[in-house]
């Protein structure tokens, strides 16, 4: 049995790990909620960019022969992009991004291509590397608070890559935020253009999410006309799509990480609240003990004189 001075110092250290968790947990609350507004304030201007990129691929009769808009003959190359956090303690944020990529590239080798992979976050690029995955680029040390340059960045990189043929289809792999206690693993195309949500099979999706106003049903009814043409207006607007949703992921896998280690760090403290209980207990039963103890001696030493 430990002693009683062992017990207290166990009941010390976890008294420190409980206050720097509740501090972990009281930071991460506050800074989750900028983030939500951040993704608040995002969400209606690409959702404008989307239903805009879509009528004008409507109107251009379909996808204009560009580079970027082109879709390649034979998908031999993928390019798989994990979104992960620049620190732990976040709970199963990055282990679920990891083993979704993981099981993206299986199926990538699948369909008989070759999966390509790019990483934010320094977790998801230590993970790999030990996994012994090749890395194309990496990108880290912003994913807590990501910038509209980095998004452009890395959407520049994509584009630039499936223009040259090195890729012949792009995929994002990131947390999607719901609630605090909620995000959801989700897989989105970016390129080719036809397999995005823009126009592709996502897009049915991203509509029913929301129902549309008279107004907009209105302006689909309506006529539109384009300065300059059609085709010309979607070769500028992919690019910005691109970085839009690259943005939109960075933000949304931020909101999810403050998310999940606000929710791991509360629930580290309650479970340090409850050994700390329980080590209460413990000590009591030591000292107790240790009180029986002296009692016998002092009776078996009166009795050992008389």
């Amino acid at each position: 049995m430990a002693t009683q001075k062992e017990v207290k110092n166990r009941i010390a250290s976890i008294k420190n790990i409980n206050k720097i968790t509740r501090a972990m947990e009281m930071v991460a609350a506050a800074r989750l909620r900028r983030a939500e507004q951040r993704i608040d304030a995002l969400r209606p201007y690409a959702e404008g960019l989307r239903k805009l990129t879509r009528r004008a691929a409507e109107q251009a009769g379909g996808i204009p022969r560009v580079p970027v808009l082109a879709e390649h003959e034979s998908v031999d190359r993928v390019g798989l992009v994990l979104v992960t956090g620049d620190r732990g303690l976040a709970g199963a944020f990055n282990t679920n991004i990891i083993r979704e990529g993981l099981r993206a590239r299986d199926r990538v080798r699948e369909e008989g291509a070759e999966p390509s992979f790019s990483v934010v976050g320094r977790k998801g690029v230590s993970a790999l590397t030990f996994r012994k995955q090749s890395l194309r680029t990496s990108y880290a040390g912003f994913t807590d608070r990501p910038a509209f340059a980095d998004a452009r960045e890395i959407a520049e990189e994509l584009t630039a890559r499936y223009v040259d043929s090195d890729l012949d289809r792009v995929e994002l792999v990131y947390n999607r935020y719901v609630s605090p206690l909620t995000q959801h693993v989700w897989r989105q195309t970016l390129l080719p253009l036809q397999q995005a949500e823009v126009i592709g099979e996502g897009a049915a999706e991203e509509q029913e999410q929301g129902e549309e106003t008279e107004a907009e049903r209105a302006q689909s009814r309506s006529q539109w006309f384009y300065e300059p043409d059609a085709e010309e207006l979607l070769a500028r607007l992919i690019p910005e799509y691109v970085t839009i949703s690259v943005y939109r992921a960075l933000l949304e896998s931020a909101a999810s990480e403050l998310g999940a280690r606000m929710t791991a760090m509360r629930n580290a403290a309650e479970n340090a609240e409850d050994m700390m209980g329980k080590l209460t207990l413990e000590m009591n039963r030591v000292r107790q003990a240790e009180i029986t103890q002296e009692i016998l001696e002092v009776v078996a030493g009166a009795e050992a004189l008389g």
